[in-house]
Order: C-alpha cells, then structure tokens, then sequence
C-alpha cells in the first residue's frame, strides 16, 4: 500500500502544481490509498451518518417508490426492468432495496435486475461480498457498460455527486477575473497555491448555471448569467460588484458530465440524486463567502482540506442548479426537486392505503423515519432531483 499522499506528491513533482479536482480525485479514489478504497465504519462509529447508516426503513421507502415507477416503465425487449444504483459503498443500500421488494413487491422483484456501477475492484469485492445471495445483482465498471440508451428503469445515486471532484475558485476583485486555488508541496506539506483557471475549470465556469439566477434567470439554462460572458472565465459584468473579493466558488464538471452519460444511458424510466446542495441562487448567499468545501473525519468537520490525504473525507455542495441542466440539455424533464423530508413523507403517504408494510414498523424503525425526516436531522440537510424521459 502507498504512503497516504505519495501518488499526489508524485504527480506534484511532475508538473507543479494539481488542481483541487485532482487532488480531491487522488486523496478519495486513488488505488491503495484513497480515503473510499478503504472499507470504513459508517455510522455513530465511522466519520459520518448517512440515510443508509440510519437503518434499512430509507432503503425500504426507495424501493416503494421504484416498485411504482417500474409499473410505469415499459421493459426492455428482454422483458425485464433495470434498477442501477452508482455510488454502492460497501452493498448496503442495494441489500436493503432488494430485500424489500423480494419481501413486498415480489412481482416486481422477479423483472428487475439491479446493476451496480463501481470502477473500484475493492468496492466491487465487498458489495459482491454482502450480496453474494442475490442472482439479480449486477455489476459494471463504467455506465458505459450498459450502452446508451438501454436502461429501461431507474437509474440512481445517493450522495454519489457531493463526493466528485470540484475545481476551487476564487474572485479576484482587483483584476476583475477568477483564479483557481491549486495544490503546491512546499515545506514538506500541500499548499494552496492560486493560478490560472485550468481548462477544465474554464469549461465548467462557462457552462455555470449557478449565478444566473441573480439576475432572475432560467436556473437550467447554461449560461453563467445576464451580462456578457469575458474570455478567461470572468463572471458577467452586472455581477462584478456583488462579489468579494476572494468569494469561491466550487463548480465540479465531473458531476454535469456523469449526470449526462446516466441520461443518455436511459432510454425510459428516472434519473434521480440524492444528496445536499443548492438549487437557483444558493451559491451567492454570503455565509457561503468560503465556499462549500469540507473535510469529515470522526465527526469533525474541518476546512482543513489538504491535510491527512486519505484519512478523511472530502464533500462539497451540489449545484443542482447544473446537474439539473445537464439533465434537461439531454432531453430529461424536471419532475421534482424537492427536501428529503417531503419526498419521503409522500411515499409514506401513498403507500399507506396500499399496506406496503409501513403500518408494521417497530419502534426503532418509527425511529429511523423520524430521522430521516425530521429538518434537525437529515430531513432539511438532503434534497432529491427526479427527472425523466
């Protein structure tokens, strides 16, 4: 196994400087040494809580409302639907899908084949692992894999986008542009370093939705906003005097771009995220003059973001906003983009009258839902964006 950060360092020594994106790329997802190629706890006892970690009773409502929409979907040629799950972890929320159908919707449960997209042989070995007993999961490495427009079903992720690579910019009131914080190694430690915008970062600012929405603008539309666009990456110039100076802004093109290939994998069916972020003009509220960025460890929350790379977790806010667009760019429709706290409380409520089960939860399972829900806990914290073709 490396030395946690030596693939980084590495990389560094070759052309300088990395930007954000590739250090955050690196420190999460490198072979042997990133933070998710280690099988962690969690939970009360790893880093963080996740929906998943609260119990089975999140898994059990997704799967309620897939048991409904896959009713809906008309089937492949072959006669069966797809479930396709991308961002496993280690099983857990595929087990709890899956039992939850085979138990309550066995007629649908039969149809379905549930595929897991997972580039990392590990995770792959440990979902494999927890659901070794079901002969309906499947696994592919890339979406490509499933080739466009084949999915008849859904495809989904939960609290996949907000761990994707993010360039980190900052406003520079002086020169009237956006500059890109890289990583440096300077005194035997990462450093921030500000340079140039990377072309990638010019791509995804200029494809930025998120400050259009000043202005009163289509919060789907993929210009950055009102004014006119400037060549470097400038904001528009009707902006200019709204931002600080040094206000970042964290735009991650790998989410847009993964958020367009599962469209287009799609043929019918909905593509749906959960996770936290912000919708139109989130991005702009001053409490978020520093940016989104965070580090999670032993549930700390830090903004010591380039120290212990591969020991904590690294997230950032999703502009939905984008990923919204990129849906819609690939002839997906908005359907709902709404708080955990509804969403859930809606399939609740339609699946009373059916008795899908919920009228037999025990103490502990009431318990879980509450959490779920409840706008203290992850209820307010998550939203859910549901498109469709």
């Amino acid at each position: 196994m490396q030395p946690p950060g030596s693939d980084i360092r590495a990389e560094i020594a070759r052309r300088g400087t990395v930007t954000f994106a590739r250090f955050m790329e690196l420190a999460l997802y490198a072979p042997g040494s990133g933070y998710y190629e280690r099988l962690r706890e969690i939970g009360r006892l790893g880093d963080f809580f996740t929906s998943v970690s609260v119990g089975p009773v999140f898994g059990g409502l997704l799967a309620c409302q897939f048991a409904k929409w896959l009713e809906q979907i008309p089937p492949a040629a072959s006669g069966r639907r797809q479930l396709v799950e991308a961002g496993a972890h280690d099983g857990q929320l595929a087990l709890d899908v899956l039992g939850w159908l085979r138990r309550r919707r066995p007629d649908v449960f039969d149809t379905v084949d549930y595929w897991i997209i997972e580039p990392s042989p590990i995770r792959q070995a440990w979902q494999q692992k927890r659901l070794t007993e079901w002969p309906n999961a499947k696994w592919a490495a890339d979406l490509g894999e499933l080739g466009a427009g084949q999915v008849h079903g859904v495809i989904f992720s939960n609290e996949l986008l907000d761990a994707m690579p993010v360039h980190r910019l900052a406003w520079d009131a002086a020169s009237n542009t956006w500059m890109e914080w890289s990583v440096g190694w300077w005194d035997e430690q990462f450093v921030w370093q500000k340079t140039a915008l990377s072309k990638e970062a010019t791509a995804g600012l200029r494809a930025y939705p998120g400050p259009a929405s000043i202005g009163g603008t289509n919060p789907s539309s993929h210009c950055v906003g009102r004014g006119e666009q400037k060549e470097g990456g400038a904001i528009p110039t009707d902006l200019e005097a709204v931002l600080p100076d040094g206000f970042i802004l964290e735009i991650s093109p790998a989410a847009a771009h993964w958020w367009t290939r599962a469209a287009g994998a799609l043929a019918s069916g909905k593509l749906l995220a959960v996770d936290y972020g912000f919708g139109e003009g989130g991005w702009l509220r001053p409490e978020n003059v520093s940016g989104t960025l965070r580090a999670y460890c032993g549930h700390h929350v830090g903004d010591s973001l380039l120290q212990n790379p591969g020991g904590q977790d690294i997230t950032a806010h999703v502009n939905f906003s984008g990923v919204q667009g990129a849906g819609e760019a690939a002839g997906l429709r908005t359907e709902a983009f709404v708080g955990q706290s509804k969403f859930l409380m809606e399939i609740f409520q339609r699946g009373l009258p059916d008795r899908v089960g919920f009228q037999e939860w025990n103490p502990a399972e009431i318990r879980q839902f509450q959490t779920l829900i409840h706008p203290e806990h992850l209820g307010h914290r998550f939203r859910v964006l549901v498109q469709a073709r």
